[in-house]
């Protein structure tokens, strides 16, 4: 396999200038996969900062959330309500080779950085926009979040208990999924502009990245009118072993062989009642059950020896602790060490597949580059002194210490 680029001189995207106006997931993410190509990534936010700086599981002030999705970029920071800082922040949107927001729409356009201000006089401009419902429509206001998604896209259906009970998938799956639609997207824009010089103003939003993330299963909704609540095959399901949770499963009759030599259930094998699929999901429960009784007699590492041995289609359930101890894990180097401010190296998982293996850094304070980044993008020392004396621009004080 080929050694990945490892600095960004040399990644596909090197050169590739991001104005990253986006907050929360889906946008921070899609720029932050940019920037691990090897893009200058900058993020401006406001003075209180990117609203996702503050949910969930803090550290020195920032979110694991903002950590892991602006992890790498420059932050800078703009009160774009101030006419100065308007103007500053649509004249940086002019100098950027992509643009990406997820504010509802009107609001970009409202802060004088809408896609068609800005194409007017950057006709090579890949904008991207991300949004909730889409640009317009009876839904195109409508408040919306990653539960609320889940809710309103068939994602909480599709997780529904045996019961009928639907739950939330417990990742921000539906943000998740549109900044992987979203990269796509830009990459292919992108190539378009190498190709004709036209830039392009990418649109998308969470409604159509969930339903994408669906097609097969809206698919056999479509086919059999109704959701298969149950697993497609059998055996297949999570067990307790004596010391461990274990994932079995047998998808086809060559599979479920194997399974039976692994446990060495002869009995299975000569029942004509389990010789096919369709037999064995008649007969699941009683598979399960017997299954079940059979595999919390012996430790894992037990069952796994055997299953290993035969082939047969199994995990261990983990937790992340588990998942970093993975002797997999940790010879593609899976989880690599972030060195973020407020304590320990974290463990960060990089976008499978890039081409470049840039040095990570730490996901920028508030304004922590503002003066810099400010500076190499051509406006004039005095006028961002003047600025920040007017509260227009803040600069972190942290500077660039530990960074």
């Amino acid at each position: 396999m080929p050694t990945p680029l490892t600095d960004a001189s040399s990644g596909p995207y090197s050169g590739l200038r991001v104005l990253d106006l986006s907050q929360g997931i889906a946008g921070p993410y899609c720029a932050q996969m940019l920037w691990q190509q090897g893009a200058d990534v900058v993020k401006v936010e406001p003075p209180d900062g990117d609203w996702g700086r503050h949910v969930g599981v803090l550290r020195d002030d920032q979110s694991a959330l903002s950590i892991a999705y602006n992890a790498g970029k420059r932050g800078v920071c703009v009160d774009a309500r101030q006419p100065q800082g308007k103007v500053l922040l649509a004249d940086m949107a002019r100098r950027a080779d992509l643009v990406i927001q997820n504010f509802r729409p009107g609001v970009a356009e409202r802060m004088g950085v809408g896609y068609d201000s800005l194409a007017a006089r950057c006709p090579g401009l890949i904008y991207v926009s991300i949004s909730g419902y889409g640009p317009d429509g009876p839904y195109a206001n409508a408040p919306a979040s990653d539960s609320v998604m889940q809710a309103d896209s068939g994602l909480m259906f599709a997780n529904q208990t045996p019961a009928g009970e639907p739950r939330r998938i417990g990742l921000l799956m539906a943000d998740i999924a549109t900044a992987l639609y979203a990269v796509q997207a830009a990459s292919a824009a992108l190539y378009q502009l190498a190709r004709t010089g036209r830039g392009q103003h990418v649109q998308l939003n969470l409604l159509q990245a969930c339903a994408a993330l669906q097609v097969n299963d809206i698919l056999a909704y479509g086919i059999a009118g109704q959701r298969e609540a149950v697993a497609v095959s059998a055996p297949n399901g999570v067990f307790d072993t004596a010391d461990a949770r274990l994932s079995v499963l047998a998808l086809n009759n060559d599979q479920f062989a194997r399974l039976c030599r692994a446990l060495e259930r002869t009995d299975w094998l000569a029942d004509p009642a389990l010789s096919t699929n369709a037999g064995r999901m008649a007969q699941r429960d009683r598979l399960h059950r017997e299954m079940a009784e059979q595999l919390a007699r012996r430790p894992a590492a037990h069952w796994v020896e055997r299953l290993a041995r035969e082939d047969v289609l199994h995990a261990y359930v983990r937790d992340y602790d588990g998942l970093a101890a993975h002797p997999q894990a940790t010879h593609l180097g899976l989880l690599e060490p972030l060195a973020q401010p407020g304590g320990q190296p974290l463990p960060y998982a990089r976008a499978a597949g890039a081409l470049s293996r840039r040095p990570l850094t730490a996901a920028p304070a508030v304004g922590e580059h503002t003066v810099d980044v400010l500076t190499e993008w051509g406006v004039a020392p005095a006028d961002i002194q003047a600025m920040l004396h007017a509260g227009v621009l803040r600069q972190a004080k942290c500077g660039k210490e530990g960074r």
